[in-house]
Order: C-alpha cells, then structure tokens, then sequence
C-alpha cells in the first residue's frame, strides 16, 4: 500500500481478507445482511462472516423453474438472484403505523419506535442496485417521502457484487443495469476473479467505503487483473439468459391497451401476486386495522400488497380491475409504461424474478415482443 486511496479507486483484496472485510463493517456499527442458503434457496439474512456465505453454490433458473446445485469451484457471488430484493429491508413487509389501548371509555395512543438498524448490504447485485435507485426516486427523493425507508436508505451500507453467473431468467444487460455496476448510490463495489488468484477488485464508492478499504490490507490493480474481469464481465454478457428491447415499450404497450393478447395472458395467469412480491421495485401496500379479542387494544399495520389482488384496486362500490385480463395488463403496462411518466424510469431493472417465480412461467420479455409484434405488424389485433 504506497498511496492514499480516493473515491473511485480500485484496489486488490485477496479472498483470504474478505473475513476482515466483515469485521471492518461491524465494528462501523452496521448489521451485515447478505445472501444465505435457506429452505433450498439463496435468500437474505444476517451474516457473521464470509462463511455463511453461499460458497460454491450456484442457482439454475429459468421461466418457473429454480434450484441450486454445487460448483466445481469455490465461488463466493457464483449465484444470479435468489427470491428476495433488498426491499424487505429497506422498505419492511410490515410496518405498524399507529397503536392504541382503551382506558375506561377512552383510547390513547402508545408510543411507536420506529426500527431503523444500521444495515450493510452484502453482496447486491447490479440490476437491484438500479431497484434501489428506483426506490430512492419514489420513496426517498419523490413528492412524498417515506420517513422510514429514508432513514434506513439514509444509514445503510452499501456492498456491490458484481455478477458472473447471470441466470436464465436474467436480461439486465439489455437495460444497462449490469452485468458490473456503473451508477452510483454505494460504498464498495466488488468483482470476484476466480481465474488464477481467488481474488476480488473493490472500488470506493464513498468516504464509508473508503475507511473500510483503508483498514484492509489491499494491493495494487494490474492490467492483468482488469483483463480478467473484463474477461468475465463479456462472458456473462454472453450467457445472458433473456433479452428486453426497451425502445418504444411507453407507447407500444398504451397502444396495445385493448390487444386480444391480454386475454391470452390472463387465461395462464394465477393472479397469485409472486411477481409482484419477487419485484424489488414494487412497493405497493394496503392498511390493516386490528384488535384484540377483548377489544382493549387495536392497531393499523402497513403491509405490501398486490395490484394483482382483487382488493387492491377496490373503491367504493367494487373493484376498479375486477378481471385478470384488467389486473395483468395494469402490472405489465405499469412497470414498462406508466411508471416512465410517474417516475421518469422504467420500474424494470431486468432482475427476471418475475419470470422464474411466475408458476406458469408467464414471460415478461416475450409478452413484450409479442405486442410489439401484433401492434406493430398487424393493426386488426387491436380492437
């Protein structure tokens, strides 16, 4: 080590550090979160260490379809991306919002904590990087600011792992939202190399990122570490499961807004909401009241919802989306359309959860293409 590192400088640390990585993280005060093997799953959850990591484990994955089986190599991100986003921390699938407890023939209000740990991040991924930013835009930085979410945005830690192993439900590539990270809103970015050294490349993306690297024994990037991961960087680029054409997606799917396909779709569709609650973008939510079977207590929750639900969309007098051909085409046309006017982005970071957890493998890509295709090609397809 024979300079002072800076914000934006990558560095060299050996996989045998990555255990005093962590330690650099707790003693900032953080609670580390990452990827564990549970339930046959790559999920997310508390971490002591690099060895609850999913070392030597990948996931297969495509359009319903997910399992996980051993690799012939000791790799620590050698996965694509489990069934949980990063959302269930930042933004909780359940929050109460106010409590109250009956006094006689009164009610008064208790006292809420808010929960707002410090949290670090372990090991997440380009594309829900780019979820996270979505995020930030709506719930953070938008009209109308979540205050809970904010302060857990606010003290969080952010690490990014590159992704090597991208799955076959994955396309983030076609919206430059990875293979390799290139926004901003982390600390330390991370790109694995296994040929040769087991070794990874870390870049300082903020001044906490930069006194954890400083307390790290790192050595200096060479033109041959950087060819490595350009090398891997293109081969995952190659095994991309899925590809998404964004171009002209606004106005093709307003078009197609009466296109029989819709009712092609709902026909396979569950309504079962697993895309949604997969999305690490989707932040739907609903309130619920409840109250102790001696009514002495009550309180209103906030908990995540579907637009899939026939209850979302209910107003007085029913439902406003009461068929699965109106719920599918809301979901579908709103995070590939309307969002873009709501939120000035696309509400798909290419992820491919909502394909591989769809039951029925219901294809987001290609229902895509095919409108684009019907609306494009054949004008009679719209009624």
């Amino acid at each position: 080590m024979t300079r002072t590192l800076r914000i934006g400088d990558q560095v060299v640390l050996d996989r045998e550090r990555l255990a005093g990585l962590f330690e650099a993280i707790r003693k900032l005060g953080y609670v580390v979160h990452g990827p564990i093997l549970s339930d046959g799953a790559i999920v997310l959850g508390p971490i002591e260490s690099d060895r609850d990591l999913p070392i030597g484990w990948r996931d297969r994955q495509d359009a319903g379809t997910y399992r996980l089986e051993r690799r012939e190599d000791d790799a620590v991100f050698g996965y694509a991306v489990g069934p949980h986003s990063w959302k269930r921390l930042l933004f909780p699938p359940k929050r109460s919002l106010w409590r109250a407890e009956r006094e006689g023939a009164r009610f008064h209000l208790l006292p809420i904590v808010e929960d707002t740990p410090k949290l670090a991040l372990f090991g997440v991924r380009p594309c829900e990087m780019a979820a996270i930013r979505v995020q930030d835009r709506v719930l953070a930085n938008g009209q109308y600011q979540d205050s809970n979410y904010a302060s857990r945005r606010r003290q969080a830690f952010v690490v990014v792992a590159d992704c090597h192993e991208p799955g076959g439900g994955c396309f983030c590539a076609s919206l430059g939202t990875g293979p390799t990270e290139q926004g901003e809103g982390w600390d330390l970015a991370m790109t694995e190399i296994l040929q040769g050294r087991h070794r990874f490349l870390v870049r300082a993306g903020s001044s906490k990122g930069l006194d954890v690297l400083r307390a790290l024994p790192w050595t200096e990037t060479s033109p041959a570490d950087l060819q490595a991961a350009e090398r891997q960087r293109q081969r995952a680029l190659r095994r991309m499961g899925r590809r998404m054409n964004p171009e002209g997606a606004k106005e093709l799917l307003y078009q197609a807004a009466s296109d029989n396909h819709w009712d092609e779709i709902a026909q396979r569709c569950l309504m079962c909401g697993n895309c949604t609650m997969a999305c690490p973008t989707c932040f739907c939510v609903t309130v619920v009241d409840r109250t102790s079977l001696d009514g002495s207590q009550t309180e209103r929750e906030r908990v995540w919802d579907s637009c899939f639900s026939l209850e979302f969309s209910y107003i007085h007098g029913g439902s406003v989306r009461f068929s699965p051909y109106a719920r599918y085409r809301h979901w579908m046309t709103h995070k590939l359309a309307s969002w873009q006017d709501q939120f000035g982005t696309m509400g798909c970071v290419g992820c491919g959860r909502c394909i591989v957890w769809c039951p029925v493998g219901i294809d987001i890509t290609e229902e895509l293409e095919t409108f684009r295709s019907r609306v494009g090609g054949n004008r009679e397809a719209v009624r």
